[in-house]
């Protein structure tokens, strides 16, 4: 039954380090079928809010919800159940380097299901080529991979479980601009095919017209805007404008 009810709902959050402030009452709402690109300097919290949402780093106070579940201080077994529902590509795509791409994409569902082996075989190689990657890059191994296709064979694995939801952390960086490109029209495609929610952190301020409906922007310790890139360009914020000043900012924002 479809639902308006956000995927993601993070609401008064609040994370310290010792006596460093990282989070200072982030809210955020993550829409159903959008693509939210989450932006920020260096250092203002975008992988650690990103590791509390994917339930590996626990907020010093405040709530996050995935799909209308309180994740903060869930039990193991719920947060297992959970973690089915969502899909994470890591920055380096975090593949194993002694297992071929096939091998990789099949490890949630080693994990996570008792699937006879040549349905799971099955099924990653329709993942595999879901992110666009030919069957014969199924039995390469990590080091026999450009990087776009380590980045797709990352996707190919965070999607082995069918989920609802992936967290893609900088998807395009270290890519050359046509494979970038190239990604970004992967991720849009995937979101209208499969009606996915993708929450996407990323430094490429080309990604964020091409893929992104909406941008949330960290600054000061809390989210200072969320808009579409349209209406970021217009703000009058210093943290926003801070972030899209510099000359590639002022290049991307022109549009």
């Amino acid at each position: 039954m479809a639902t308006d009810r956000p995927v993601i709902e993070v609401e008064r959050l609040c994370t310290r380090f010792d006596r460093a402030v990282i989070h200072d009452g982030v809210n955020l709402s993550v829409r159903p079928g959008e693509v939210l690109a989450l932006v920020g300097g260096s250092g203002s919290g975008k992988t650690t809010l990103l590791q509390e949402m994917i339930m590996l780093r626990r907020p010093t106070s405040g709530s996050i919800k995935l799909f209308g579940e309180e994740v903060v201080g869930i039990a193991e077994a719920s947060a297992q159940r959970l973690r089915r529902r969502f899909g994470v590509l890591f920055q380096h795509g975090a593949l194993f380097s002694g297992l071929n791409v096939l091998q990789n994409v099949m490890v949630p569902l080693n994990e996570h299901t008792d699937l006879s082996m040549s349905l799971k075989q099955e099924i990653a190689f329709i993942k595999i080529q879901q992110a666009g990657l030919g069957g014969d890059a199924a039995y390469k191994y990590p080091r026999e991979l450009s990087g776009g296709m380590i980045k797709r064979a990352a996707l190919a694995r965070a999607m082995a479980l069918d989920p609802q939801l992936l967290f893609l952390d900088e998807p395009t960086s270290g890519l050359d601009p046509v494979s970038a490109d190239a990604f970004d029209e992967l991720v849009v495609s995937l979101k209208e095919w499969l009606g996915l929610t993708i929450l996407m952190i990323t430094h490429d301020l080309d990604s964020l017209w091409q893929a992104a409906d909406r941008v949330a922007v960290l600054g000061d310790k809390r989210l200072v805007a969320v808009a579409p890139m349209e209406q970021l360009k217009t703000m009058d914020l210093p943290a926003v404008r801070a972030y899209f000043s510099g000359r590639r900012g002022v290049r991307a924002m022109r549009v």
